[in-house]
């Protein structure tokens, strides 16, 4: 901004990775050259750095212990009120440069995908939109915590986080606005878990603060040394979506195409490469910040330590089962058949695993043999009767709970 006498400053959020911290360094030392002057701020996290209850090197190696602690010892900061208007810009002869344009970068103009579970445009103002239309218009976030594992279309969750990983939307904004919502109409614990989430997304930064590099090593932030595979031809297999395993191909598809995947296919996926493969999981890892949308360093790779069993988890050598994901997040098979058209003639749930197709069943379709076939798999090929619909069915919003076995086992369930 300028000042009276026309000094330029540069002001920009804090951030706390190593090349983030090299691009930081480098404009400071351009700044200074150029006697502008810098100010930072941390503003991309619920919870302030200096109102955490603990020093850095002290926070939790559990995201139970440091939610709990926060929740009991920290008061979110409140928000800060725009202006309606600024002041006109100074009339002083500063050159202000130019904004490339996207055909100026030599990319082509971006279409969302016509299937895309995230249509949206970037900038506050769709940001803002968005957050008025999951609470205000539609009440969507009254029910959230019971569709937040879907995977079609696009209000099965909040979509916030593209927006929030690049500054677009601020989480004690987000915060704010739940807290309005609980008070006029509804608090109950689908509410709640937008919070929740958002306290998610602090403690992976703060972890990413506390261990700096450490959270890319192959060893991880807990320093397990693990024998890594670095198969590239089995990597190719995953990230092109050929693995032969749908539920997985569906999630990796949906990436490319769209740049966007659910929560529970980002699980799904990332535990298939490193439990299932055994692959290195920084190439998985590396895969999702060069195809996401609404890619967080922190976020990212803080959650791959933890698919990988080298991170934040207090459950040893946790690992999905891909059938049983498959049947319980999309028993009639309409995701996969949604991405993986080949799979289109294969009917109902049967189509998580069309190499069993026998008989009447069988499907004469141009799909590969899975990759590999896990031992645990052959307890949910019963779950599938003749008719189409799979035994133990849940009932709606029974599977959405299961989520929460990913990140802490269910006595640590959080209450509201």
């Amino acid at each position: 901004m300028l000042k009276n006498d026309h000094k330029l400053f540069l002001v920009f959020q804090e951030e706390v990775t190593r090349e983030e911290i090299d691009v930081e360094r480098a404009l400071k030392k351009i700044c200074k050259a150029e006697n502008v002057e810098v100010h930072t701020i941390w503003n991309a996290t619920l919870y302030n750095k200096e109102d955490i209850p603990f020093k850095v090197s002290h926070v939790p190696d559990t995201y139970t212990g440091f939610r709990k602690s926060v929740e009991s010892q920290c008061e979110v900061r409140s928000t800060v009120k725009m202006p309606d208007t600024l002041k006109p810009f100074p009339n002083v002869n500063i050159d202000l440069g130019h904004i490339p344009s996207s055909k100026d970068l030599g990319i082509s103009d971006f279409l969302p995908h016509p299937k895309s579970a995230f249509p949206w445009k970037g900038g506050e103002t769709s940001a803002l939109k968005r957050v008025n239309y999951f609470l205000w218009e539609s009440d969507k976030v009254a029910k959230y915590k019971e569709t937040r594992n879907g995977l079609i279309g696009d209000d099965y969750s909040t979509k916030f986080s593209a927006w929030l990983s690049v500054g677009c939307l601020s989480p004690r904004f987000v915060y704010s606005e739940v807290k309005k919502y609980e008070q006029k109409r509804v608090s109950n614990q689908s509410t709640y878990w937008v919070i929740f989430e958002l306290i998610w997304r602090d403690y992976f930064r703060y972890v990413a603060l506390k261990y700096g590099d450490k959270m890319f090593y192959p060893s991880g932030i807990m320093g397990k040394h693990i024998e890594w595979k670095q198969d590239m031809k089995k990597f190719d297999l995953w990230k092109d979506g050929k693995t032969g395993v749908p539920f997985v191909d569906a999630n990796m598809r949906e990436l490319a195409l769209t740049g966007w995947m659910s929560n529970r296919g980002r699980q799904n996926v990332a535990s298939f490469l490193v439990k299932d493969l055994g692959i290195d999981w920084r190439l998985g890892a590396e895969w999702f910040e060069s195809q996401l949308i609404d890619h967080d360093v922190c976020s990212n790779y803080g959650n791959w330590n933890y698919a990988a069993g080298i991170g934040n988890d207090p459950r040893e050598n946790r690992k999905f089962n891909m059938i049983k994901q498959g049947l319980d997040y999309d028993p009639e098979g309409e995701f996969v058949r949604l991405w993986v058209p080949e799979l289109a003639p294969v009917k109902n749930g049967k189509v998580h695993t069309p190499w069993t197709l026998t008989g009447n069943d069988f499907v004469d379709i141009d799909y590969p043999k899975p990759m590999v076939i896990a031992p645990e798999w052959s307890r949910q090929l019963g779950r599938v009767n003749p008719s189409g619909f799979y035994k133990n069915q849940q009932k709606k919003g029974m599977g959405n709970q299961r989520g929460l076995d990913f990140y802490f086992s269910n006595k640590n369930q959080p209450k509201k």
